[in-house]
């Protein structure tokens, strides 16, 4: 009897084996192609196309070949998503005795998937499920979108592109894409994770939960994820414009969180490699921003409510508001640090344009900072004042570079220079860099007032008088016939020069005819007391010509 059983049950087995492997090629699972492009459609809000449906009987699915999901007709006519299979996991016996579709999950091979942003912030994937869609099929369909739910959808290997609406609009790929989501339905939260390789193999991580699913608006879907960025290159994501000068690689570890109106974001950004202005060189060393950001998605504009920025052990503070609703996103910030070590801020001074003389470095002192940031990124300018106190440029004699003028005023002459207070209005731009009421105390030396530019090209051009704290020696003695008033209390006496050349190789010239009409006037106003002090001046001034000294 026994025997029998087992005779009985193994003929069953081969019977099964024998239908599951016949089966696919006596049932006909196209039949059911309406039905799945019917159903996609009324949960997508988009025409849906596909090919070929072939069972797959041992994975408890269909196989569909060559699917194809349109793009938002105000996006234009193309397709949003191309893929060349998918694999969707139905329950087998209610499809082969009943014909009932029970989707439990769906699964996209090396799909193509293209996402545009238009002008007024509104992406093409915004209308994705959407009430409102004008698909024929979503409007005709007896089911609901709301009743529709996927138990697991999985994208792997995918390629995204990502840009602006607009035939000429640039566009950038991410390859590598894989997304996986589980229980969706515009109904209930989903747990989901999302990965990507970023342009310069940088990559991109979000996980987190979404849902319930907004039907009129998919953008506006409610999120709780965390974010993790690492070596993204900001002049390879497409996002910011070459010609702003803005570069970099970015790393970054935050979370997101939306309820489908205003989304906020708190994490930290490191920079590495930063640039900020044209012609900017990248900054030695890397900047760290703490932040936290509250963003509206309709108005597209936001806040940054807290955003200290670590530079070594310099540390600023920038707040202010920003909007993403133009073709280029504007920001209005604010930044003021205080006794900021000179030494750490020295690795970032060349991504603004700053250069010190070539073999210089500041070495002590601290700084303050108070500066406005307004306008679009890729034409960003900053204003404000900046102040250094007990600094030293190691590497640096600015007596012996001040040359002829050097000698004359009895300056003496040293490796470094040593700055009692160095103070400035700035205006820093893509032109380049506006320096105003410029104030520098060199104790060995004296203080130097002026104004000037440091161009994109790095060029100087700065016109400036030196007063001198030797008075006593001839140059001096010069230095108070220069004034308006012979020297006397309340002039402005000083010796003018220029500074030319570029940052990293400055030129000290004197102001010959300037500082001779000085002379002249403060001459007539005040004699000097003997003839032999006006002798000895014609001499220092034939040398300061260029004339051979007598």
């Amino acid at each position: 009897m026994g025997r029998k059983i087992i005779y009985i049950v193994s003929g069953l087995i081969v019977l099964l084996l024998l239908a599951a492997v016949l089966l696919p090629f006596i049932f006909d699972a196209n039949k059911f192609k309406p039905q799945v492009e019917s159903a996609a459609e009324s949960a997508l809000g988009r025409k849906v196309a596909i090919g070929n449906i072939r069972l797959a009987l041992f994975s408890g699915g269909v196989s569909v070949e060559d699917i194809a999901i349109s793009e938002d007709r105000k996006f234009g006519s193309g397709s949003f998503l191309e893929a060349k299979s998918v694999a969707v996991g139905v329950e087998m016996m209610p499809l082969i005795f009943s014909r009932q579709l029970h989707v439990t999950g769906v699964t996209i091979d090396q799909p193509e998937v293209t996402l545009l942003r238009a002008a007024s912030g509104e992406w093409n994937f915004s209308t994705l499920g959407a009430k409102s869609a004008a698909s024929p099929a979503a409007s005709s369909s007896s089911g609901s979108a709301a009743n529709v739910s996927v138990q697991k959808i999985e994208i792997r290997n995918g390629k995204l592109t990502v840009g602006q609406s607009g035939s000429n609009a640039k566009r950038h790929e991410y390859d590598q894409m894989n997304l996986t989501g589980s229980d969706l339905s515009y109904t209930s939260q989903f747990p989901f994770q999302f990965s990507a390789t970023a342009p310069g193999n940088g990559s991109i991580k979000l996980t987190g939960k979404a849902g319930p699913l907004n039907q009129t608006d998919a953008a506006q879907t409610p999120l709780e994820a965390t974010l993790e960025i690492h070596s993204l290159d900001l002049t390879l994501t497409g996002f910011v414009d070459p010609s702003s000068g803005i570069a970099g690689v970015l790393d970054f570890a935050g979370t997101l969180s939306s309820d489908g109106q205003m989304v906020n974001s708190k994490g930290k950004v490191t920079a590495s490699k930063l640039k900020l202005v044209p012609g900017g060189s990248p900054a030695s060393q890397a900047v760290q921003v703490d932040y936290d950001t509250n963003y509206g998605l309709k108005p597209q504009t936001g806040s940054l409510k807290q955003g200290d920025v670590h530079i070594g052990k310099a540390v600023a503070h920038m707040t202010g508001t920003f909007n993403n609703s133009g073709e280029t996103p504007a920001v209005a910030m604010k930044l003021t640090g205080a006794d900021m070590p000179a030494s750490d801020l020295e690795s970032v001074l060349p991504a603004v344009g700053v250069v010190l003389p070539s073999g210089a470095s500041l070495k002590e002192g601290t700084m303050n900072a108070d500066l406005t940031i307004n306008g679009p990124v890729d034409k960003l300018v900053t204003t404000g004042q900046v102040k250094l106190s007990n600094g030293k440029l190691a590497g640096f004699d600015l007596g012996a570079k001040m040359g002829a003028l050097s000698s004359f005023a009895g300056i003496p002459k040293g490796s470094d220079t040593v700055i009692e207070t160095f103070s400035s209005d700035l205006r820093v731009a893509p032109q380049g860099i506006r320096s105003d009421n410029l104030n520098l105390v060199v104790p060995a030396i004296g203080s130097m007032t002026g104004s000037g530019t440091i161009g994109a090209d790095k060029a100087l051009n700065f016109l400036m008088l030196a007063h001198l704290s030797a008075s006593n020696s001839p140059m001096g003695k010069i230095a108070g016939l220069t004034s308006a008033g012979g020297g006397q209390k309340g002039s402005q006496g000083g010796i003018p020069f220029k500074i030319q050349g570029t940052a990293s190789k400055p030129e000290f010239i004197p102001e010959v005819g300037a500082m001779a009409g000085s002379i002249l006037k403060g001459a007539v106003g005040n004699v000097p007391a003997t003839g032999q002090d006006v002798q000895n001046l014609g001499k220092q001034l034939g040398g300061l010509f260029g004339k051979k000294k007598q």
